[in-house]
């Protein structure tokens, strides 16, 4: 039995049906993945590599709340790990690696499945992934260029490559190959995203604006990255000053708690990084934000101790700092203090710290906090427009530091 590429999957034809299914959202970023991954599983509890995937699902939450339900397809995966193929194994000691919290080890799994198994989406989606989150641009694409020839035209896969081309600053490439990509499936959200970045990088609001708004017609039951478009059309909107806009996305679109993607799960960690970073952003210019901050602040309290995503922390923290938390705010500085991985004390902390400060008008302990860590930001992962808003802080902390002196 085969999956959608090729690979040899063992299970019944109903469950390979129900999981090609789960492959397509997963890779089209589609609302009803759980939906088929679930129905892959209900179809043949036995199929590991079913329950991989609903443990990877889990676990690309980066919520310390997700990670039991992913150590339980751990063990359902192991159990009837003895019928799989090499490559199913191979998966099921990668999902083991990452529940354990050995993230670089869970690494090296997939790269030696993409090694004998070129065509093997989920590693390369994972790779891609996580690399992105660690702040590894140039493993991100070089991962990537190494299975290339085995993709040829594949729109999906042509699409995270225009993203690496993109963060690692090749952005003519980047944005032929991401428009290309979203010529050959208009659906391609990552395509759309990383030409979305191409025109950021190269400040073409205009273009930004026009080129979301085109393919916006073509989102619908896409899941909650549709979220993290809204707000890169925000960012052109916020380019031009035109605040009305940037509020209104903000409200009806990023951040609509009312919507049914926002509804269930209103703490995902790539929405609050949308908008912390937009209410954050907006005072930096001067915007009055009104009581914006408030239910983000009472998600960042429910959070502290969360270490599992290093860039959302300092955004967390921007809430906590915006609305007055202290004790909260020093609760979190304090679970960070003893957290095992090194960008979230070296990093994530100093930088957590100086968002607090920059709220206290302590601007020059902001620049103080703030000059060792800036060529060290990309270790929090994120992109380099997601990054900026620390640069944004620091800046306006050292002009106002100046400024006193």
């Amino acid at each position: 039995m085969n999956d959608t590429y090729e690979l040899p999957i063992s299970t019944t034809a109903v469950a390979r049906d129900a999981f090609n299914r789960a492959l397509k959202s997963f890779t089209g970023y589609d609302a009803d993945l759980p939906e088929h991954a679930q129905a892959a599983l209900q179809a043949d509890p036995h199929f590991a590599l079913g329950h991989c995937l609903w443990g990877y699902f889990m676990l690309l939450a980066y919520s310390r709340a997700t990670v039991p339900a992913a150590a339980d397809a751990l063990r359902a995966a192991t159990q009837h790990a003895g019928g799989a193929t090499p490559r199913e194994r191979a998966h099921v000691r990668a999902l083991e690696l990452w529940v354990a919290g050995d993230l670089d080890g869970a690494l090296r799994e997939w790269e030696e499945i993409l090694a004998v198994w070129p065509r093997d989406v989920l590693a390369v989606r994972l790779t891609h992934a996580n690399y992105f989150w660690l702040g590894r641009q140039a493993e991100m694409r070089a991962s990537l260029e190494r299975v290339a020839p085995h993709w040829a035209s594949d729109s999906g896969f042509m699409a995270c490559l225009a993203f690496s081309l993109e963060e690692t600053g090749d952005y003519e490439a980047a944005e032929r190959m991401g428009r290309r990509a979203v010529e050959l499936d208009p659906t391609e959200v990552w395509g759309a995203h990383a030409v979305a970045h191409v025109l950021e990088m190269q400040r073409r609001p205009a273009e930004g604006i026009a080129w979301l708004a085109g393919l916006e017609p073509h989102w619908h039951g896409k899941g909650l990255f549709v979220h993290h478009l809204w707000w890169h059309r925000a960012m052109f909107h916020l380019a031009g000053r035109e605040f009305d806009a940037v509020l209104e996305l903000y409200d009806q679109r990023f951040r609509n708690l009312a919507s049914p993607l926002t509804s269930a799960m209103p703490d995902f960690y790539v929405d609050v990084q949308n908008a912390a970073s937009m209410l954050l952003r907006l005072e930096l210019r001067g915007v009055a934000v009104g009581a914006r901050w408030e239910e983000l602040a009472d998600k960042a309290e429910a959070r502290i101790g969360d270490c599992l995503s290093a860039w959302t922390l300092p955004h967390w923290m921007m809430a906590l700092a915006a609305t007055g938390r202290q004790g909260p705010a020093q609760s979190m500085l304090e679970s960070m203090k003893g957290y095992s991985v090194p960008a979230v004390r070296e990093v994530a902390l100093p930088a957590c710290e100086a968002v607090l400060a920059q709220r206290r008008g302590e601007h020059e302990r902001v620049v103080s906090l703030m000059s060792p860590l800036l060529g060290r930001l990309q270790e929090l992962g994120g992109s380099h427009a997601q990054r900026d808003v620390l640069a944004q802080l620091f800046l306006d902390s050292r002009s106002k530091a100046q400024r006193a002196a």
